[in-house]
């Protein structure tokens, strides 16, 4: 099922973290439902990122600043008076969190008490969706596939930091959010794919670099699998929660999984073999000697609930998202001036593929890999 355009048409959404990767595909997504949208974040991430490159504040109003400052957001909250607001605002890597704990801990934990403490004192918000990560689980190196009522934990800041995460929001949920007040749930997706993320110690970053210089990708994990799946499928799985929380805020009381089938949980060497044929010339990799940092050997979702209950199936398959990903980084590669209507030519053609069954015969017959 798919994101229903008349919900967001002038909907006031803020949104934290929007000049990181995941925050700059949502915003653009939200322009395109023509909702006012609001951003508060730090400076992008990397000099290169998807926010400059595609002009994502072109359509919004951008609020620089940190999640860490509690006053500051709720003052940028407090002005945009928001109905609907999202938590993306993170340190989002495994591995820079064993450099910098404080920092992780500081940001993923205490960034989402003040998000959810700014929330409660601007009463426009009726709906709030905080998205932490799969790695949020407790996972003891087997080959389950977690769901939402599985135990938090992580071996490493980051995981922990974004099973905390969970446990503040369930605590703010159940102490100050009952009786009618604002509608809160948080949101797990899978490793996301797609063109403008150009962060460290990412695979598909990693990988496009490596390519592009016609050098050798260093693989640390190669048998490690994940939940791999395009940024835009978890994101129609967040504005689809935000959707539901508002017609029907008692729907949950939890967190909700958005990942692949398990069909593209798949290893890295499998990513990185069929990513090297459709790049073509110049694509190499090679066993890393760098791989001495804990990283989970197994994560999958189970996504049961968000398929029950909102209807959301991805409408891609990892071939095509790889397909898109690679295609977008070959056309900025290539020098194009106009990235941003590249992204959205992207999202709308992701649109299409996600229309209810009913409307797209290629989703009726089950194509999920048909372009």
């Amino acid at each position: 099922m798919g994101v229903n355009r008349d919900f967001w048409q002038d909907k006031t959404v803020f949104v934290t973290g929007h000049t990181g990767f995941k925050g700059s595909w949502l915003s653009l997504w939200l322009q395109r439902l023509n909702a006012a949208v609001h951003g508060y974040a730090l400076e992008p991430p990397s000099s290169t990122n998807l926010f400059n490159t595609a002009r994502v504040a072109d359509g919004m109003q951008s609020t620089t600043a940190d999640v860490r400052n509690l006053p500051d957001l709720q003052k940028a909250m407090q002005a945009a008076q928001p109905e609907i607001a999202f938590h993306l605002a993170a340190q989002p890597l495994v591995r820079a969190s064993y450099h910098n704990p404080v920092d992780t801990f500081a940001a993923n934990v205490m960034g989402t008490v003040n998000f959810l403490e700014a929330v409660r004192c601007t009463p426009s918000v009726r709906v709030a969706v905080v998205v932490t990560s799969d790695k949020c689980y407790e996972n003891g190196q087997g080959t389950m596939t977690f769901r939402e009522t599985d135990r938090m934990g992580g071996n490493d800041p980051y995981s922990s930091s974004k099973g905390c995460a969970e446990l503040v929001t369930a605590a703010y949920r159940r102490s100050f959010f009952n009786e009618g007040k604002a509608a809160i749930a948080t949101a797990r997706a899978g490793n996301v794919i797609g063109g403008g993320d150009w962060a460290d110690d990412r695979l598909i970053p990693d990988l496009v670099r490596a390519f592009a210089e016609k050098r050798p990708l260093a693989l640390r994990y190669p048998q490690a699998v994940r939940p791999w799946q395009h940024v835009l499928e978890p994101l129609r799985g967040y504005l689809m929660l935000a959707e539901q929380l508002w017609q029907n805020p008692g729907i949950s009381d939890g967190g909700w999984n958005f990942g692949p089938g398990s069909d593209d949980a798949w290893p890295v060497i499998e990513v990185v073999r069929t990513a090297a044929r459709i790049w073509g010339e110049g694509a190499r990799w090679v066993a890393s000697t760098n791989a001495s940092l804990h990283e989970a050997h197994y994560l999958n979702l189970d996504c049961s609930l968000a398929r029950e209950n909102l209807r959301w199936i991805p409408a891609t398959c990892l071939e095509q998202a790889l397909d898109w990903t690679l295609t977008w980084y070959r056309i900025h590669l290539d020098g194009a001036t106009d990235m941003r209507a590249i992204t959205e030519a992207q999202i709308a053609r992701y649109e299409h593929l996600a229309m209810p069954a009913g409307h797209n015969p290629e989703f009726l017959m089950g194509a999920r890999c048909a372009g």
